[in-house]
């Protein structure tokens, strides 16, 4: 079966194509990957171009094999020790007061990465005090401490995204574990109050309605302060295919049903991505 045509609601904005080289150079000079550029996000344009990015670390090579991600599949390299100064670097060269920071998922080192994420958060603070520092953290596959490691150096906001819900896990996300995911946006708002939690949904992948709603009363009781929601866009012909396209209304009715659960913060849109302006998600 042919793929669905797009409709226009979800095609970004045409920019001109210099915009973000000045970011790109910035990247390959401190040898810097960002996610923007590694899952093929719609939105590349528009944030490379306005000097922002989502530093991507621990290598470009994912052991997991979620049907939904464009991100390069294989063996991973070790961790780069001199990544975390390297991203605190370019925080500061780019002006951020807002760094997001987010890696593959390492299910092959035995804290899935933690120490290192702790390590590019200590870094950007030195680098920047100022700078708010938001966190896109994977399950860690339940690794003893390593959220609290992750916790101990101080993040302003702690992400990870559900996703997708539960019933399609097995096909978009096998490797991960919805309740252990749930569990771990729970934990750390118990663990630090002060540290804001954050998630993000795609729409499109064939969840229904209740589902979706069931999924997002979830993250409320987990005590969950900021949600993202937008639609699946097929990145590749390997991945997964989109199952429908929703309009910008039903996108409304989604957020406005976030907030009615109890989630503060909710971005909703087509081309909304997790940490796509995540600055203005948590200004204010």
């Amino acid at each position: 079966m042919p793929p669905m045509r797009k409709p226009p609601w979800v095609l970004p904005a045409a920019r001109d194509p210099a915009a973000g080289d000045a970011v790109r150079r910035l990247m390959r000079e401190l040898g810097l990957a960002t996610v923007c550029e590694s899952a093929r996000c719609p939105n590349l344009g528009e944030c490379l171009g306005a000097g922002t990015a989502t530093f991507l670390v621990l290598g470009g090579a994912c052991t997991r094999r979620c049907g939904f991600c464009a991100v390069a599949k294989g063996p991973p390299s070790p961790p780069d020790p001199d990544e975390p100064a390297a991203v605190a670097d370019g925080v500061r060269r780019l002006g951020l007061d807002h760094a997001v920071v987010t890696s593959v998922t390492r299910d092959d080192l035995p804290d899935g990465g933690a120490a290192h994420f702790a390590a590019t958060v200590r870094a950007i603070r030195e680098a920047v005090p100022g700078a708010r520092v938001e966190l896109l953290v994977p399950d860690f596959a339940g690794a003893p401490g390593a959220l609290e490691t992750v916790l101990a150096a101080g993040p302003d906001v702690l992400a990870h995204n559900l996703a997708t819900v539960p019933r399609l896990y097995p096909r978009a996300r096998p490797g991960a574990d919805y309740p252990r995911s749930l569990a771990l946006l729970r934990r750390a708002r118990g663990a630090a109050p002060g540290v804001a939690t954050k998630s993000g949904l795609m729409a499109g992948l064939g969840e229904g309605i209740e589902e979706m709603a069931a999924v997002m009363r979830d993250l409320a009781a987990a005590g969950v302060a900021a949600l993202t929601v937008g639609q699946y866009l097929q990145p590749g012909r390997d991945n997964l295919p989109v199952e429908r396209y929703l309009a910008p209304a039903e996108f409304d009715a989604i957020a406005a049903g976030a907030r009615a659960a109890g989630i503060a913060r909710v971005a909703a849109g087509p081309l909304v991505r997790s940490s796509y302006r995540a600055r203005e998600l948590h200004a204010g």
